[in-house]
């Protein structure tokens, strides 16, 4: 019982590509944008395509060093 509420209390290591896009708190259209682009990257499994944890984590980063560069 307590191994099925740890698990539930985890966060989720992939997102579909609308979750993502809200968690790096732009629209849909810009994610799959950034997604064509190379700058946010997916892994597909099956016929879908997902947002890894991982790979928001290093999209938004990517994002604080174009920031920084500017500045």
């Amino acid at each position: 019982m307590a191994m099925i509420a740890a698990a539930t209390a985890m966060q989720p290591r992939l997102y579909k590509i609308e979750d993502a896009a809200k968690l790096c708190g732009v629209g849909r259209s810009m994610a799959y944008e950034e997604i064509r682009l190379g700058r946010l990257r997916t892994v597909r499994v099956g016929r879908r395509r997902l947002v890894p944890l991982k790979y928001i984590d290093e999209y938004v980063e990517l994002l604080m060093r174009e920031s920084e560069a500017v500045c």
